[in-house]
């Protein structure tokens, strides 16, 4: 069934009965010729990307739990493309240009909101960098607009701008940045993918994955061997782990990143605000709910759940930018694992040492903002062999040489903790 507003009429007057499932639920096959190892935002956009543009369709994509449980149902729903380095600026890019077209694609409606993001900067030194940022994105075709203190002021009246340590010097103004509803995303994809023909095989855990002669010939599953000529992990904050079932040692370290959502409020936060001199991000959602979140809790686990001093540090920051959030009631929080790589950037690329087995891992907090672009290159990399334009330098080898290491936030080469 195609949604439209004549569907929606129709199945009102009918008590909405008429409804089918969005995706079947399919048995696994004993074979295929892909399989993706994991089902969540950047698994499943792979396999449509790979049957829609590739013409792929014996494809599987394997979920240890339900699809869409995992790190895409749980983040702060933040889309934007305002990157500076190379590489990083053209997928981000690329990957916004997916968005802005994706709820006509898939006839979904994922809720994309291109709400604008500003990004508050508080010293001389940071203005001249978010200028740098701000040229670099323009140079790459995207949208930036420098603002000063008076042209934040209006468009965020009720931030705390006499600040007596870090007073608001202006703000980036990236107006094709904003937010998507995480979940129908997950499903929008899952739908897409199962019309031309993916089978999407839930509770079904990989306890191994085959390899023989230097080729992966296929994985073991809580629900039996299935063989395949190509698999792809796609796990986010597992990827050490699954790729251990193969004998590799990735880059990654796994960490808790929480996130907060207020009691519903009337409209008040129109756009998506960063604070730069604390790590600290808001919105509204549509519901009303304020949501938030910070930095990292800072010590590798693989447990989905935060520690109470992180969250005092997040709110902590709210309170300094914004007083008024001290009014509202906090109404739930939860954690995500999120796979950290060195330098900040991602990796897709083909596993070494082993033919027909793909990575793509190491999206840090950007995973959420990648989705489309992600699993459009993962698929041209999957299904040719070849690494797709946009993404050609997030390759695994970078961390072994050293040479092209994309370090956005200057930190350095080590595990992105800032």
């Amino acid at each position: 069934m195609r949604y439209n507003a004549w569907a929606v009429f129709r199945e009102g007057l009918r008590g909405n009965r008429g409804w089918g499932p969005m995706w079947r639920d399919p048995a696994p096959k004993a074979a295929y010729d892909t399989v993706i190892i994991g089902g969540g935002g950047h698994g499943l956009a792979t396999a449509y990307y790979l049957a829609k543009e590739h013409g792929l369709r014996d494809v599987a994509v394997l979920e240890k739990g339900y699809l869409g449980g995992g790190s895409i149902g749980r983040n702060t729903t933040i889309v934007r493309a305002n990157y500076g380095l190379h590489g990083n600026s053209e997928f981000y890019s690329h990957s916004l240009k997916l968005w802005e077209g994706l709820e006509k694609e898939l006839n979904y409606n994922v809720m994309h909101s291109q709400r604008g993001i500003i990004n508050l900067f508080h010293s001389d030194g940071q203005r001249d960098a978010y200028a740098r940022r701000g040229n670099a994105m323009r140079n790459q075709g995207d949208d930036a607009e420098l603002l000063d203190t008076e042209g934040v002021r209006r468009m965020l009246p009720y931030l705390d701008f006499e600040q007596t340590r870090f007073p608001i010097y202006g703000g980036l103004y990236h107006a094709r940045g904003g937010t998507a509803r995480h979940d129908a995303v997950a499903w929008g994809y899952a739908r897409g993918a199962d019309r031309l023909g993916v089978d999407l095989v839930q509770n079904c855990a990989v306890t191994g994955i085959d390899i023989e002669g230097g080729r992966v010939t296929g994985v073991q599953t809580s629900r039996g061997p299935i063989r395949a000529r190509r698999v792809a992990i796609i796990v986010a904050g597992r990827s050490s782990q699954v790729a251990a079932m193969a004998g590799l040692r990735l880059p990654i370290e796994s960490h808790v990143l929480q996130a907060f959502v207020t009691e519903g409020l009337k409209p008040v936060i129109d756009h998506v605000v960063t604070y730069g001199m604390g790590h600290f991000y808001i919105s509204q959602s549509d519901k009303g709910g304020l949501v938030f979140g910070g930095d990292l809790d800072f010590y590798p686990s693989y447990a989905a759940r935060g520690n109470l001093p992180m969250a005092e540090h997040v709110i902590e920051a709210g309170m300094t930018l914004m007083p008024m959030i001290g009014q509202a009631r906090l109404l739930r929080s939860w954690g995500e694992i999120m796979d950290m790589s060195p330098d900040g950037s991602p990796i897709i690329d083909h596993a070494p040492g082993i033919e027909g087995l793909f990575l793509n891992c190491g999206w840090c907090y950007g995973g959420f903002k990648a989705v489309p672009g992600s699993g459009f290159s993962m698929a041209h990399l999957v299904a040719t062999g070849r690494h797709h334009e946009p993404a050609a330098r997030y390759r695994l080898d970078r961390f072994r040489t050293g040479a092209g290491l994309m370090d956005e936030e200057g930190t350095g080469s080590q595990h992105n903790l800032h």
